[in-house]
């Protein structure tokens, strides 16, 4: 089955809303992340009008939606983005989609728009996201401890970071993923 990664369009926002709405997804994501639909054409719009500086993507399994994941520029001087909202269907998952999905945002960002660094950051109670991120090559670099409120506790962020030395090209998955440029 074909895996692809490309850029959102208007057309993608009600399945990003029901994705990221999910009760086995929205928990997961920042609390400060869009989820209704007029805040995801925002965001879908931000992508179209601004490509080199933010990117709201969509997974395709298929040719179907799968996920997303965004990335932002965070600091243009030194070329770091932070990647974000990374979500898997869950009807979709075990489908072995993520892993190489990861690795290929990762070399599209680095290899091919540039940026030096890669950084994202996890729940702390997130551990199927914490396993996820090291099986697709992140690098556990520290923590913020008790840094977020979620459900009236203080949970821990886990910080991850990559360099283009960190890149993990194994043939096998190098080409599983195909990153359209639209």
């Amino acid at each position: 089955m074909t895996i692809a990664l490309r850029r959102a369009t208007i057309d993608d926002v009600p399945f990003l809303a029901r994705l990221l709405g999910h009760a086995d997804v929205a928990p997961y994501l920042a609390a400060s992340r869009a989820t209704t639909e007029a805040e995801l054409a925002v965001g879908v719009a931000r992508s179209l009008e601004a490509p080199d500086a933010f990117g709201l993507l969509v997974i395709e399994l298929g040719g179907e939606p799968a996920g997303t994941v965004s990335w932002e520029i965070v600091n243009r001087r030194s070329r770091i983005a932070s990647v974000s909202g990374y979500a898997i269907d869950p009807s979709r998952r075990g489908q072995g989609i993520g892993v190489p999905v990861a690795r290929a945002i990762q070399r599209h960002l680095i290899r091919e728009l540039g940026f030096h660094r890669l950084q994202m950051e996890v729940y702390g109670f997130n551990e199927r996201a914490l396993r996820h991120a090291e099986r697709a090559g992140w690098i556990r670099e520290g923590a913020r401890r008790k840094a977020y409120l979620r459900d009236d506790s203080w949970v821990d962020g886990i910080m991850f970071g990559l360099v283009e030395e960190d890149l993990d090209d194994r043939p096998d998955d190098r080409d599983a993923v195909r990153v359209r440029h639209e």
